[in-house]
């Protein structure tokens, strides 16, 4: 299914489904990020807010932008710190909506939405200053190479989100590309349970100072 059009009918029960990659996602985000400070952040695919409030408790400026404005109506009711400002904007287009350079880009189950990557690290690139620092949290390929995918439970049966398999190499490259160099990696579990299979890939990024 079309991605807008599928978290426009998502967002409804978005946050009272059960959930286990929403939430270890939310997890990853705080644990690779904690204890970290920035003066501006950009949250790309903030959802329903599950991680905007968080977010904005650690920076002074924070713009949330999600495709859904159906999704953004929630995270609005839920986040209505001063710093944050909403946008509804699709990501695979000129990067409008930002007006000012960012000290860290965070990425929630967005990218396995995105089958070009190379491109979005190339915007994240321009609107970064040096030595900012980009979060990815996404669905382990591990996970994706069984099949899993983004899916809810409609009336009419289950749907599933259109989503792209990227391997670990296909990020790394792409952000190398764009000026960016690992600076953690980090895998999360079902229960923190390392002998299965993890289901949440977290990336930490960093950019080269000129």
């Amino acid at each position: 299914m079309d991605v807008k059009q599928a978290y426009a009918q998502w967002a409804e029960q978005y946050d009272t489904n059960l959930n286990k990659t929403r939430d270890l996602e939310a997890i990853s985000l705080r644990k690779t990020l904690r204890g970290s400070g920035f003066n501006s952040c950009l949250e790309i695919g903030c959802g329903t807010g599950k991680n905007t409030q968080w977010l904005a408790e650690t920076t002074t400026q924070l713009t949330a932008v999600d495709l859904s404005e159906e999704m953004l109506d929630r995270a609005k009711e839920k986040v209505q710190a001063s710093q944050v400002q909403f946008m509804v904007a699709d990501i695979t287009k000129p990067w409008d909506f930002c007006t000012q350079t960012y000290d860290l880009v965070t990425f929630s189950l967005v990218l396995e939405h995105i089958e070009d990557l190379h491109s979005i690290f190339k915007k994240v690139a321009q609107v970064t200053n040096p030595g900012a620092r980009v979060y990815v949290g996404e669905l382990h390929p591990f996970r994706q190479y069984r099949g899993s995918k983004a899916r809810f439970e409609t009336e009419g049966g289950t749907s599933v989100v259109t989503c792209f398999t990227h391997h670990f190499s296909e990020f790394a490259g792409a952000a190398a590309e764009a000026g960016f160099v690992i600076e953690r990696v980090n895998e999360f579990f079902d229960e923190d349970d390392r002998t299965g299979v993890p289901r949440i890939l977290a990336l930490l990024f960093r950019k080269r100072k000129i």
